[in-house]
């Protein structure tokens, strides 16, 4: 793709190049989660911005790459909370029963997450794999998890050997179901999984599972 220069900016007028980005940003994570990427266009971005579709190119070259930077801000958001966890004061029981509540939080908190990463499992996570900052984005979480398993097996209250993808996928996976199957599970079951009267008995459902997991007594036959 050619690149496109800088349109002119008007007399009298500074341009907050990164309020802009942002705004761009903002209003691309809901078009692309509300319209999917085959279905979202860069002129109703451009529509609903301060800007212009050449902006737009200017600042990220395209709706490729625009779609990418929505991804590598929605990743980064979790990752960030993850890093920024306080958990070193706490025994690792309650360290990993808090980082599985924040990823609770999150995903409950960020639908618009929810909806991108389906949407990019759909194109086979081709957007990440293009990407070097989202290819490495994922070594940050694995360290918090792995740091408390650690803590945990040394001092005998974790008794599985797991491993952090692992444990990693079997938070998330609780996680994002929640979230994203709600609609299609409460159809077929009568149960709202984002039930506000129900929220707390999941959220503690889940560090349950955790820990009983990472707990379990498994006597070799």
């Amino acid at each position: 793709m050619t690149s496109v220069e800088e349109p002119a900016r008007p007399r009298g007028r500074t341009r907050d190049a990164a309020r802009t980005r942002a705004e761009i940003l903002d209003v691309a994570t809901q078009e692309f989660a509300r319209a999917g990427y085959d279905g979202a266009r860069v002129d109703e971005i451009a529509a609903r911005t301060r800007t212009t579709k050449r902006m737009i190119y200017y600042y990220f070259g395209g709706k490729e790459q625009l779609f990418t930077a929505v991804l590598e801000r929605a990743y980064g958001v979790i990752r960030d909370a993850e890093q920024q966890l306080d958990v070193e004061h706490l025994d690792p029981v309650a360290a990993i029963r808090r980082l599985a509540e924040l990823t609770f939080d999150h995903h409950e908190q960020h639908l618009d997450f929810i909806r991108l990463v389906s949407i990019e499992n759909i194109h086979e996570a081709e957007h990440i794999v293009a990407s070097e900052k989202l290819a490495a984005i994922g070594s940050p979480a694995l360290d918090v998890i792995r740091r408390i398993l650690a803590a945990g097996q040394e001092s005998g209250l974790f008794t599985a050997d797991v491993d952090a993808v692992d444990l990693h996928a079997m938070i998330s996976a609780f996680c994002f179901f929640r979230v994203a199957n709600r609609h299609t599970f409460g159809a077929l079951f009568g149960r709202d999984l984002t039930d506000p009267a129900r929220r707390e008995h999941y959220r503690a459902m889940l560090g349950d599972m955790v820990i009983a997991y990472l707990t379990a007594d498994r006597a070799e036959d």
